[in-house]
């Protein structure tokens, strides 16, 4: 059987995902796509060499009875509204973070998907379908290293725009960390501050860089998260877990190590497309798999909660120089399976 999917959003990520749905992937098709501007859908489906039905409004696509899926890649504050009317249609829905623009639009999301009664949501966070936060994970739930202590953390840019300004730093960059960090340690935060070192040249009037968010968790962890946007070389992700009898670190991407004019080198890469590209494949096969076995088990509309949960404390002790509660309600017993 193959998935017919609907996407909605064709911007650069939509476009992506329908390439790598029908050209890449297996099991899965795109037959519908929608986008405000009608004309760049139907020129980008034509770029890409693929025939698809295209809406103006994300709600046909939703309800078209040829789509089986949907896959939400709009713009963000449209992903709640979308995610819902998906959810009411019973149809399975992959959501590109984040799920809502804040914790109460998130909540709105989990509470329609329980009254449901079953998991129809996913969220697009694709660091846990990355080989290297896989295999350090099996290190820490194998016991390798005995119980997480500390976990020093970093996500440099090269470079970002001028439009980029302080509190994204925590919405569009961090974000990331904060779901991975919570699969990685199966562990909910506690409290959080931020602090702000020595601002770098490379900054702008409307942009502190770079900064340092440090969490502790219910289980006591403590993180230390450094956020530089414009570290100037090259797209850098960091993560050493400091355990009872060992430390475990993030495996650097593959590169060739060279010798040559009496220096010793590899390569660091600048765009975060490349860092994660794998990830991004193996996170919608999984989806498409999942739908198809009639049970999801990637990242849930909880999991998209807890995320903007902790961002919200995050741009709080942003402001205040405080720490910051991390105030999440238990975990419902609909998303324990």
């Amino acid at each position: 059987m193959t998935l017919k999917l609907g996407v909605i959003g064709t911007g650069a990520i939509g476009q992506e995902h329908i390439r790598r749905c029908n050209n890449v992937l297996q099991g899965a098709k795109v037959v519908a796509v929608s986008d405000i501007n009608v004309d760049g859908a139907r020129a980008a489906l034509q770029r890409l060499n693929i025939e698809a039905e295209v809406y103006q409004d994300g709600h046909q696509v939703i309800q078209s009875p040829e789509v089986d899926a949907i896959l939400v890649t709009s713009w963000d504050p449209t992903h709640e509204e979308f995610t819902l009317a998906a959810i009411a249609a019973g149809k399975p829905v992959f959501c590109e973070k984040p799920l809502a623009m804040s914790a109460e639009g998130c909540r709105h999301v989990v509470e329609a998907e329980i009254k449901h009664g079953k998991r129809l949501v996913q969220v697009g966070f694709m660091r846990p379908y990355d080989s290297g936060y896989r295999a350090l994970k099996k290190v820490i739930t194998d016991g390798e290293i005995g119980e997480p202590l500390m976990l020093h953390c970093a996500h440099r840019n090269p470079t970002v725009p001028e439009n980029y300004t302080t509190d994204m730093a925590i919405t569009n960059t961090v974000i990331h960390e904060l779901d991975v960090l919570r699969w990685l340690t199966n562990d909910d935060y506690k409290s959080v501050q931020v602090v702000f070192p020595r601002v770098t040249s490379k900054s702008h009037a409307k942009l502190k860089d770079p900064q340092i968010v440090l969490f502790e968790t219910q289980k006591g962890v403590r993180i230390d998260v450094e956020i530089f946007v414009n570290c100037a070389y090259g797209y850098d992700i960091q993560c050493e877990v400091v355990g009872e009898t060992g430390i475990a670190k993030l495996p650097e991407p593959s590169s060739v190590q060279l010798r040559k004019d009496a220096k010793l080198s590899n390569t660091i890469l600048v765009d975060w497309k490349d860092r994660f590209i794998d990830a991004y494949d193996v996170e919608l096969q999984a989806f498409i798999n999942d739908v198809k076995a009639g049970q999801l088990t990637g990242p849930s509309a909880w999991d998209g909660f807890a995320a903007s949960v902790a961002a919200d404390a995050c741009l709080k002790a942003q402001n205040s120089g405080a720490i910051e509660p991390v105030e999440m309600p238990p975990r419902p017993d609909f998303y324990n399976h």
